[in-house]
């Protein structure tokens, strides 16, 4: 994981990603100052170093003198092009404008001085300076996508014309032999006020697009069968739950993997890291599917298969409690009250996995990094109307008058079985925290609340049986501030 972190722990913001030559490049903002665009690479895709920053605000009168948002890099007949947002300070930073740099190597960087650049809006789509009721002009967050070979960037815009907190679109720039077009909204759904980081790919032969809504924090996405066609919304529209936010997709060999980053503790202004990625899917109708990063099995050291664990504790002590450990299925439960039925977990970073099976009408979920005292996370498990939940839950010896901790960090739902049966996965790496269900991954956070050893099963007034189960160790995790240390050795 990485957070960018100096004086400020909120610090990493809006990201891109890209693969070259096996490694992989990070290029981030730095909040709240906005004055250089940050670099860092991996070989894994999870654990990042510094190297050499990429980019600088302007000179004092020049166009981007103020502050640098959002951007975005690709690769281009065997150069790195960086389309970037610039303020300038003669605006007071209010009319954000598109500019573009080169690279040779991904490490120096020269802006372009191209007469259109920067981009600006135009009146007839879009709002503009002219024409601007918010008092913020919205013309930002560029991705470059090519289709039929033609070249376009996507842009967080604002139509000009609805209602003033409902103009967020998703706007088009069509660039041909230098030559700037600005073609209708290909995205305007009337709902938001932004769609900031808009992003595009097609997939299984469908196009969807992908931004992040301020609104409630989340990633939603929109499909559409051809890239210039109708986009549509399927009734589950949230890619990554709450907290999640600045989403860009990255191709990986076979595989669409998705970045962003994420709000700690729900604030804004607080700490904001970079979660290992998630893979891109579908299912038969064509609606995206999360799952777990595909190097999670390579960092696997050990195994234990559920009949090796002989024995769970009791943890709460609860006299209605029961439990059967046998070799292929443990049976759990409690007639009245919580009962916590735990383990130690294998190291600090695991996978575990296998298939719960409820009875009856009472409740269940999987506890993580539990202390002696039954304080730590709990995720649980409604299964009659399809929603999942984790929160942090336990003491709180800073409060005498409110001495407990019992905060709701994510949710989602999924889907619900007559039978009452699923399968899990949890995954716990450094402060990272996601949960598949049925390979589906539903919840994906960073939380620095809890770091006990005990991992396991609650139940109140219900019975649970968990088969097919094995816990598999991960490679010690690196924390967020070692990975600042600068690389050893920069790209070549």
């Amino acid at each position: 994981m990485y957070s960018g972190s100096g004086f400020s722990d909120w610090e990493i913001g809006d990201i891109t990603v890209l693969i070259h030559d096996d490694v992989y490049h990070l290029f981030h903002l730095i909040i709240p100052n906005h004055d250089y665009i940050a670099h860092a690479i991996s070989h894994d895709g999870i654990s990042w170093k510094r190297v050499n920053n990429a980019l600088f605000v302007g000179n004092p009168g020049e166009w981007d003198d103020d502050m640098l948002w959002t951007m975005h890099v690709c690769e281009v007949d065997g150069k790195f092009e960086m389309y970037y947002t610039g303020l300038q300070r003669k605006d007071r930073g209010v009319i954000s404008k598109i500019g573009f740099a080169q690279s040779n190597n991904l490490i120096d960087w020269k802006k372009n001085k191209k007469t259109i650049f920067p981009i600006e809006p135009k009146g007839i789509y879009y709002e503009a300076s002219q024409s601007n009721p918010r008092k913020w002009l919205s013309f930002r967050d560029p991705f470059r996508f090519e289709y039929k070979g033609e070249v376009y960037l996507l842009i967080c815009a604002r139509t000009s014309t609805g209602p003033i907190s409902r103009r967020g679109c998703v706007g088009v720039v069509k660039i041909t032999h230098d030559v700037v077009e600005h073609l209708p909204p290909l995205l305007y759904p009337m709902v938001y006020d932004d769609i900031e980081c808009p992003c595009a790919f097609e997939l299984h032969g469908r196009f969807y697009l992908i931004g992040s809504i301020r609104e409630d924090i989340k990633i939603r996405y929109w499909f559409a069968p051809e890239f210039f066609g109708e986009y549509h919304s399927f009734h589950e529209d949230v890619l990554l739950p709450q907290g999640n936010y600045a989403a860009r997709t990255v191709q990986d060999g076979d595989h669409m993997l998705i970045y962003n980053f994420f709000y700690a503790y729900g604030k804004i202004d607080g700490l904001r890291v970079l979660p290992p990625p998630k893979e891109l899917d579908t299912d038969d109708n064509g609606r995206l599917r999360l799952k777990s990063y595909y190097r999670w099995e390579q960092m696997v050291t050990k195994t234990i298969e559920q009949k090796e664990i002989t024995s769970i504790k009791h943890l709460l002590s609860n006299p209605t409690a029961f439990s059967t450990i046998e070799s292929d299925k443990w049976s759990c439960g409690s007639r009245s009250g919580y009962e916590i039925f735990s383990f130690q977990k294998p190291s600090a970073g695991f996978i575990w996995e296998g298939s719960l099976t409820i009875e009856g009408i009472g409740k269940l979920g999987l506890v993580s990094d539990m202390d002696e005292e039954g304080n730590g996370y709990y995720i649980s498990f409604d299964v009659s109307n399809g929603l999942t939940q984790i929160r942090s839950w336990g003491y709180n010896p800073l409060n005498n008058r409110q001495n407990f901790i019992f905060t709701n960090i994510q949710s989602n739902i999924f889907a619900i079985h007559e039978k009452k049966s699923f399968h899990f996965k949890l995954i716990r790496y450094g402060h990272y925290i996601e949960l598949s269900i049925n390979g589906i991954v539903k919840l994906t956070l960073m939380d620095y609340t809890y770091s006990g050893s005990g991992i396991g099963i609650y139940s109140s007034s219900s019975v649970i049986s968990l088969q097919n189960s094995k816990v598999m160790a991960l490679t010690n995790p690196e924390e967020e501030y070692a990975s600042q240390e600068e690389a050893q050795k920069l790209p070549d």
